[in-house]
């Protein structure tokens, strides 16, 4: 059996999950993702401008234009993540969704790990 410090085995045990939440304003977006990074919620934000979002919505099909951030976080952080989505997201039900990151790069995921709060 190998013996591991404390915090190397939060390390190996800690799972990192990618976050996606949508919105009509790219740039409430971009802020809103530079506000989780730099409280520590994400590592880091993707913002994918121009998307096409094709939805039912309150009986209604809708076909919008929207932007879409990717954050990289560990999934221990997805909740305070959807409830400051709910707090300040311009839309009353966002979409936040948590994807678990089945493998990745070692040293990329330890930088996830070291760039959040546990």
């Amino acid at each position: 059996m190998t013996d591991h410090h404390p915090s190397e085995l939060a390390e190996i045990t800690e799972e990192i999950v990618d976050v996606s939440i949508t919105a009509d304003d790219p740039e409430w977006l971009a802020e809103f993702t530079r506000k989780l990074v730099a409280d520590e919620l994400a590592a880091c934000g993707n913002i994918v401008p121009g998307i096409r979002s094709i939805y039912r919505w309150a009986g209604r099909i809708h076909d919008d234009v929207q932007a879409l951030a990717i954050l990289h976080t560990r999934a221990s952080l997805v909740r305070a993540i959807i409830e400051r989505a709910a707090a300040e997201h311009p839309d009353d039900t966002p979409q936040v969704l948590a994807v678990p990151v089945r493998d990745s790069h070692p040293g990329y995921r330890q930088w996830v790990l070291d760039s959040t709060w546990s």
